[in-house]
């Protein structure tokens, strides 16, 4: 099969389209015929040598496939409610940059009526972050506020459509005034210019002076305090990645005094249970979502597989809005 290797670490063009064998699944484990492969940040950070992944895993990048079952494990199969030939998407903790890629059945979803393999794959990475930090890790509730630092990335716009159809206020951050009306039309109640406004003073004023519920951080660094101050009381901020730099200093007498927690995730590395019932719960409760048009995918760009390297330069220029997508 056609893979796309990372052929040393480095820039995008360290990305080339070689020759693989096709993967044989094991227990629990299904085999999927690619459509299309999702393009996520730790993709590049993989291909830059900054993101092994996790032991025994394919040293191919790629989070993220939808396409059709082929072949597996008939017991995974029955337990998870598929078939041979049903069209799925699938969270994978590597090797999704192939024609064909091997996915723990437990993380397989099926492909929402009417949707694309583009659209589907598109889906599992950002969906089951979002859920796992802002609704499990983040405990986000119906009337209360959200803020999502980068409303326009794959998360971003995740988050905000999520946040909104269950019932939140959603305040975005975004670098340009374009990338706010993105996320106003996304629909965000609210859309700070962090390059010309103070989110802090923004969040504030937007609250009445209460501050937010949730921070959904994707810069960390020196962002944590500044969102340590935009909390309201009990407030949360759920840290997801540290663009911004891994070391920060915050006012820990606000954190005693608000009751503020602070915490973060990375998903990659989890067992294949904990992802299996994110995979649960979004099939209860947000599938329907987007069978309905609630909430739906947003696609930049596509690329073929031979041109991995201009999708990874685009995701890297941070000029996209919404998900890149690689096709097979």
């Amino acid at each position: 099969m056609q893979a796309v290797e990372i052929s040393s670490f480095g820039v995008p063009e360290v990305l080339r389209l070689g020759e693989r064998p096709v993967p044989v699944p094991g227990a629990g484990e299904l085999l999927i015929r690619v459509g299309a492969s999702g393009i996520n940040r730790p993709d590049v950070l993989q291909r830059m040598g900054h993101y092994a992944p996790p032991l025994g895993t394919s040293d191919l990048p790629g989070l993220e496939v939808a396409g059709v079952v082929e072949a597996g494990d008939a017991d995974a199969l029955a337990r998870s409610g598929l078939a041979i030939g049903d069209r799925v998407c699938a969270l994978v903790a590597g090797g999704g940059y192939a024609q064909w890629c091997v996915a723990p059945a437990e993380q397989c979803l099926p492909v929402p009526a009417g949707f694309s393999d583009i659209e589907a794959a598109s889906l599992p990475e950002t969906f089951f972050t979002v859920w796992s930090n802002v609704f499990d890790r983040g405990r986000l509730q119906a009337g209360e506020t959200l803020l999502v630092q980068g409303g326009t990335s794959g998360i971003g716009v995740t988050a905000i459509q999520l946040a909104r159809a269950f019932g939140a206020t959603v305040i975005a951050t975004a670098g340009s005034d374009d990338k706010c009306q993105a996320c106003l039309d996304l629909g965000a109640h609210h859309a700070i210019n962090y390059k010309s406004q103070d989110f802090v003073v923004e969040a504030k004023r937007i609250t009445d002076g209460k501050g937010v519920d949730v921070v959904l951080d994707m810069v960390a660094g020196s962002y944590v305090a500044r969102e340590v101050e935009c909390l309201a009381e009990d407030g949360r901020i759920v840290i997801i990645a540290v663009q911004g730099g891994v070391k920060g200093e915050i006012n820990a007498g606000l954190v005693l005094r608000r009751r503020l927690t602070i915490t973060g995730s990375t998903l990659r590395p989890r067992s294949v249970a904990f992802k299996g019932a994110i995979a649960r719960a979004l099939r209860e409760q947000v599938w329907p979502l987007l069978a309905a048009g609630t909430v739906r995918p947003v696609i930049h760009s596509t690329f073929a597989a031979a041109d991995a390297a201009q999708a990874h330069a685009l995701m890297e220029s941070n000029q996209h809005i919404g998900k890149i997508v690689l096709t097979w």
